[in-house]
């Protein structure tokens, strides 16, 4: 796969989650390919700028949308506010992503239903309102950003685990509904990254995960982005209902 601003030239890409992290990184490298990226988060105003001038920076088009992937009004408004802008979607990327540490004896519902609400039904709804648009035209792509506890499970992370395990049979029945009709999707499941999501965790959780890791590192967010342009480009338009691993081999299939 070649770099040069033109594997995703012409492309209209959103990308949930979009301020930090991988999100950013896969906003940025989607950017870096020639294409309009529009950025969606809750983020700060000043986390908010930054992740919107590095997108800028590269002269495609960028538009930054605040909103609640979890709450279905603030999705539809962000599906039409996007679609206002750039006509179409031909890209969505469902980033956006909550973990939390508890084992389940003592979980509360709350943040039970808060990581399932932002991690699955954020997934969901997002892809319920670009979809459509995708299906009128018989063309577009859809990566969503799943999660290696999600196939091995993960100690005081099930209701994380068990999202993202949602998050990757969803991509499954998806990709076999649509794939006929010309959209194409796939998920990533990246093991530990260096990113805020890591950084929140206990340093007891990080020694533990980092010790399980047969590569003996956390990853890095430049070394997940690249397999979404590769999902998003023409180089991986025979990839269907698929979950790519950068994981450092936490999990080998």
């Amino acid at each position: 796969m070649t770099s040069g601003r033109d594997l995703l030239a012409d492309k209209v890409a959103v990308v949930t989650g979009a301020a930090s992290g991988i999100g950013a990184g896969i906003a940025e490298a989607f950017a870096a390919e020639g294409a309009k990226v529009a950025l969606i988060d809750l983020a700060d105003e000043v986390r908010a700028e930054r992740a919107l001038a590095a997108v800028e920076a590269f002269g495609e088009g960028a538009l930054y949308v605040r909103a609640d992937i979890a709450d279905e009004i603030q999705v539809r408004a962000m599906a039409d506010t996007v679609l206002g802008r750039f006509s179409r979607v031909d890209v969505l990327v469902n980033n956006a992503g909550i973990f939390g540490e508890s084992p389940v004896a003592t979980m509360a519902v709350d943040d039970w239903d808060r990581v399932l609400a932002v991690n699955l039904r954020g997934t969901f709804l997002c892809t319920r309102f670009l979809l459509p648009q995708m299906l009128e035209r018989g063309s577009g792509r859809i990566i969503n950003i799943a999660s290696q506890l999600g196939q091995i499970g993960g100690i005081d992370a099930a209701h994380y685990a068990a999202s993202k395990g949602g998050v990757i049979a969803f991509t499954k029945s998806l990709a076999r509904e649509v794939a006929r009709d010309g959209v194409l999707v796939n998920a990533i499941a990246p093991g530990p990254i260096t990113t805020p999501l890591l950084e929140s965790e206990t340093e007891q959780w990080r020694e533990r995960k980092l010790a399980e890791l047969p590569i003996g590192r956390f990853g890095r967010v430049g070394e997940v982005a690249p397999t979404a342009v590769l999902l998003a480009s023409d180089a991986g338009s025979y990839y269907v209902g698929q979950t790519l691993g950068p994981n450092g081999g936490d999990v080998m299939l």
